[in-house]
């Protein structure tokens, strides 16, 4: 369960962490790159914050959560001069990609094919009797 600090310091982390990807994404020239925070969650000792990010389009994913690894230090540094009035101290930060608009997607894809097995109840197997 998280208490109210911990959610106060996600929501202020969430929404400078995404103006600092966005700004670091256009100066680095990927113009048609989106990059939102879809999560930040914050340990109870407020240490580390593990942030999950969700990059449209996919195939650009890997090289930038890559980046993005790299240059924590830089992004930690930034965050803390952008928080020095709200936060003491800066937790460590954790990147994390979220797949779940993938997962969702694979979900539809299978619902919309000719073989549904919502529709047609033969193609799951039988349940035994027991």
């Amino acid at each position: 369960m998280e208490t109210q600090r911990q959610r106060k310091i996600a929501g202020v982390i969430q929404k400078d962490i995404v103006d600092i990807l966005q700004k670091a994404a256009i100066d680095g020239g990927l113009r048609n790159t989106l990059i939102s925070v879809s999560k930040v969650s914050v340990t109870t000792d407020l240490s580390i914050a593990k942030i999950y990010l969700s990059i449209f389009p996919n195939d650009k994913a890997g090289e930038l959560m890559e980046g993005i690894k790299s240059n924590q230090p830089l992004i930690k540094h930034e965050l803390s001069q952008r928080t020095r009035n709200q936060l003491r101290r800066v937790p460590e930060l954790l990147f994390y990609l979220d797949d779940s608009l993938d997962y969702i997607e694979n979900i539809e894809k299978s619902l919309k094919r000719e073989e549904n097995p919502i529709e047609n109840r033969d193609l799951l197997p039988k349940r035994k009797k027991s």
